[in-house]
């Protein structure tokens, strides 16, 4: 997803001047070609994160666009107040693209585990909180949001899906699959993949959302006289929908602890039933529960 981010902010800056990347020593060979064309919007910060996030607010001040890059924990957990105070009280724009998403990096441990930064960043007043699954995804939020006068938080991933989720909107979520059981799964981001062949066969709706906040409520609603099971390897989707009152919800994802194993994603994931066979096999039980 990196490589298409550079892509597609490479192109927009080409038509909109205001557009400047800000980097934390993170991508920078990918954005050669930006550097070249544009050395004046080309800003290299360093392992600096907070200082990122205070000078993007001051670019925007002065009228530009910032798009600030570098590695999830890093630029979220560790910048809170900074993107509270600089960014979010102030109501000045920047957009927030990370790599290392959940276990995207799990062989360097819980200092590069990003699981909470979602749940953390919705609680900000302006805050937009956007977690696209595919590249097709990010292309549409990033087009869409980007000069849009508010903070935006992008979370991308190494390991997208490839599901054609149809019609990609801001603040809409999908329907991917309705059943009749009375149960239904909610899901976000790249683990759809995982979700979707877990449960292709099994007669559960399936609701997915690229965008965490403002998360579509109204759809949410809808599936109210359902048990819902959140499926997601992060914290913010549940939290999410329990915001919307009334509803029946259960998660399967992470532990209240801290995941000390190493390895790849997958490898986490096959770890914690986030693998397609976890997965099913709580979804069924979901189901039984039914009967």
């Amino acid at each position: 997803m990196r490589g298409k981010f550079k892509d597609i902010i490479t192109e927009m800056a080409e038509d909109d001047p205001r557009i400047v990347i800000v980097l934390g020593d993170i991508s920078v060979f990918q954005f050669n070609a930006f550097r070249e064309k544009h050395p004046d919007r080309f800003y290299n910060m360093g392992i600096l994160e907070p200082t990122l996030i205070s000078v993007s607010g001051g670019l925007n001040a002065a009228g530009f666009v910032p798009v600030v890059h570098t590695i999830a924990p890093f630029l979220t957990e560790r910048c809170y107040e900074q993107i509270k105070l600089d960014l979010c009280y102030n109501r000045f724009e920047a957009n927030l693209v990370t790599c290392g998403a959940s276990f995207d990096y799990a062989w360097d441990g819980a200092t590069h585990h990003a699981y909470s930064d979602l749940a953390i960043l919705r609680l900000l007043p302006t805050m937009e909180v956007l977690q696209p699954g595919s590249e097709r995804e990010l292309e549409a939020l990033m087009r869409s949001q980007t000069g849009n006068g508010k903070p935006t938080y992008f979370r991308l991933s190494d390991n997208p899906h490839t599901i054609d989720v149809g019609d990609v909107k801001f603040g809409k979520g999908i329907v991917l699959k309705r059943g009749t059981s009375g149960c239904t799964i909610m899901t976000a981001g790249p683990i759809l993949g995982n979700v979707l062949e877990a449960c292709k066969d099994l007669d559960v709706s399936l609701v997915y959302f690229h965008t965490i906040k403002p998360l579509d409520n109204e759809l949410v609603a809808s599936f109210r006289d359902d048990r819902i099971l959140v499926v997601h390897d992060a914290y913010g989707l549940k939290e999410a929908v329990d915001a919307v009152c009334g509803m029946r919800t259960w998660y399967h994802g992470l532990p209240d602890d801290f995941c000390v194993w190493y390895g790849k994603v997958h490898d986490i994931r096959r770890r914690l039933g986030l693998d397609p066979a976890g997965i099913r096999a709580r979804v069924r039980e979901m189901l039984a529960q039914n009967d």
